[in-house]
């Protein structure tokens, strides 16, 4: 059996987690910045300006490189960087893209508030997630 502190470890040992400023800056060369939080979340506070919201649910299937329900334009050459509230679920879910063959799929390490914690642009409210 494995715990959830080495099902973390095992997702995170295939990442290179991007801290806020790394993120803005993979940003800033096209990445896509991919937010999985609730809306709940995302209307209390805040997004990411820029970001695609695609809720948990419908993350594989919107990223795998070979989905025919896949986002315009997404292929294995994507670099993504999935973001949560804190991330933790951000760093499982981006190793599951990895398996599916994005393979430049990583993490926002501290999730979306360290994102604001850090200074970094805000959008208020909650956008619709794509279905």
């Amino acid at each position: 059996m494995t715990t959830l502190d080495g099902l973390l470890a095992d997702a995170r040992s295939t990442l290179d987690r991007a801290d806020p400023a790394r993120a803005a800056d993979l940003q800033a060369e096209g990445a896509l910045i991919v937010d999985i939080r609730p809306y709940a979340n995302r209307a209390a506070e805040g997004e990411i300006p820029g970001s695609v919201v695609v809720e948990r649910i419908h993350l594989e299937w919107r990223l795998a490189p070979d989905s025919e329900w896949r986002l315009p334009g997404v292929s294995a050459e994507t670099v993504a960087v999935v973001v949560c509230n804190e991330g933790y679920a951000s760093s499982l879910a981006a190793a599951d893209l990895q398996r599916l063959g994005l393979v430049k799929a990583t993490d926002l390490a501290g999730g979306f508030r360290a994102w604001a914690a850090a200074g970094l642009p805000v959008r208020e409210g909650g956008s619709a997630a794509v279905d």
